[in-house]
């Protein structure tokens, strides 16, 4: 697991670690393109990635996907929270923090029910002041408990800071900084 701040590296060192364990990795992009500069930025990934990646756009059903023996980039658990967060019911009403944590969780172990490696990339969106905004409370409280569940289970998990990985969890952390995302 890769954590951090808003352009603080996490998608690059992601990448660059899936390039050493494999030539065509799995990148799984989990997010709603909600606007064209969203667009424009999607667009930009994917050009900086270039061809060895296999690229899968999904924004919940993460299990669909047979990534058995290969190396996958999920990027990321932020935005695709935000999916079952946001998912109204038939009746409109947004999801519990509760009903929707246990479904994400749900789904997040049975997809890493697969024998694969996971690269699973995060926000720290909690560091801050908290918010005014009470869905922003409960969105940023459902995250940093989901944050805490996928890195219960990760081998490693790495905390991005300015483009610098620090080791929180796990094994070595090579250097696999610079480079603008």
């Amino acid at each position: 697991m890769i954590t951090g701040g808003q352009r603080s590296g996490k998608s690059v060192y992601a990448e660059r670690l899936a390039l050493e364990l494999s030539d065509n990795p799995v990148y799984i992009a989990t997010a709603h393109v909600w606007d064209e500069e969203f667009a424009e930025r999607v667009r930009r990934h994917k050009e900086r990635r270039g061809p060895q990646w296999i690229n899968i756009e999904e924004e919940k059903q993460l299990s669909r996907h047979d990534i058995s023996n290969k190396v996958a980039v999920i990027d990321c658990i932020t935005l695709w929270c935000t999916n079952f967060f946001f998912n109204r019911d038939t009746y409109g009403q947004q999801p519990t923090v509760d009903g929707a944590l246990s479904e994400i969780e749900r789904e997040f172990d049975r997809f890493t029910d697969q024998d694969a490696t996971f690269i699973f990339v995060t926000n720290e969106i909690g560091c801050g002041g908290v918010s005014d905004n009470a869905v922003q409370r409960r969105f940023t409280d459902m995250l940093g408990w989901m944050n805490q569940y996928v890195a219960a289970r990760a081998d490693e998990v790495v905390l991005m800071t300015s483009g610098i990985p620090m080791k929180i969890k796990g094994g070595e952390t090579a250097d696999r900084t610079s480079g603008k995302q």
